[in-house]
């Protein structure tokens, strides 16, 4: 089986290690010239909770023409840069070619419907990797939670469960849901009652659960999002979202969003696709948005004097 990962930061590149260990022909995709060239030199170098190796026989580059023939094309850059790697990897796509594409946030499936078939599309969320890059060619991830994967449409496919396979087979707990958005709308939740409120604050979701203030504003946050979520139809699993996404956070307590490594690195965070994307919602739908809005506000204005800095 031939798989592309077409975005190696530290997702793709755990996605990418794991699918070559099992046997797949891997190739990694990324405009990252150190990361890919040191997988080329040197392989990939994985941590995880199994252990600590390295992962040869990786084709990297940044031309996607190397995913020519790919039985799965996993698109595992930022939110930003969904559109395109789908406009890329166009040209490519068959009839028999699957598309999963795993991002934080909303609106991954808009972008990738301007430019690739929706029958070849599936999307994913991933939960609780805590992966991060150590370097070029490293990764380091601290935990192999669940890779939940759904159809476009709805329901549970043969293809859909014959997906779930494939991930089960490279070493992932995986599994096929009926109802992908959902999920996506519930690790939304968390998303954005962590993100920017740690973002804004300079802080871990440990700080950010002891300071009263912050926590009430992210809880709020959160709220916002959750009536949004009503608002649009999603049938949440629960009843009460501040438990939710408070028992999330306390299992995440050492972390840093990846909003604020963003930040610490002078990179454009995924903003628009997180608290960013609630305030259009709430238009929508006449509900009051006031505290995603001053984040959000706070976290461009940030990012606008980024200006030249590396990515």
């Amino acid at each position: 089986m031939k798989v592309a990962i077409f975005g190696v930061g530290a997702m793709g590149s755990v996605y990418a290690a794991r699918f070559a260990e099992t046997g797949a022909d891997v190739v990694a995709i990324d405009p990252w010239q150190a990361h890919m060239q040191a997988i080329r030199a040197n392989g990939l170098r994985l941590d995880g909770p199994d252990g600590e190796r390295i992962v040869i026989g990786i084709q990297a580059g940044d031309d996607p023409s190397i995913a020519q023939g790919s039985d799965l094309i996993v698109i595992a850059t930022k939110a930003a840069g969904v559109e395109d790697a789908a406009r890329a990897i166009r040209p490519l796509i068959t009839p028999e070619t699957t598309v999963l594409t795993i991002q934080n946030g909303l609106g991954a499936e808009d972008r990738i419907a301007r430019h690739l078939p929706r029958g070849n599309t599936l999307l994913g969320v991933a939960d609780g990797f805590g992966a991060s890059m150590q370097g070029p060619g490293h990764v380091r991830h601290t935990a192999m939670k669940l890779i939940r994967l759904g159809e476009l449409e709805g329901g549970l496919t043969p293809r859909l469960e014959r997906m779930a396979g494939v991930w089960q087979t490279a070493g992932f707990q995986a599994r096929a849901f009926a109802d992908i958005h959902q999920l996506i709308w519930e690790k939304l939740l968390c998303n954005v009652t962590l993100s920017a409120p740690c973002t804004v604050h300079d802080c871990t979701v440990g700080d950010l659960l002891s300071n009263s203030d912050h926590w009430a504003e992210a809880l709020e946050a959160m709220r916002e999002a959750y009536a949004c979520g009503q608002a649009s139809g999603i049938a949440f699993s629960f009843d009460d979202p501040e438990a939710y996404v408070t028992q999330f956070a306390e299992m995440v307590r050492n972390a840093s969003p990846s909003m604020r490594l963003d930040h610490v690195a002078l990179r454009p965070s995924e903003i628009d696709f997180i608290n960013g994307a609630i305030p259009p919602i709430g238009r929508a739908f006449g509900i009051a948005t006031p505290v995603n809005d001053r984040l959000s506000e706070t976290v461009r204005a940030r990012e606008a004097n980024f200006g030249g800095a590396p990515s």
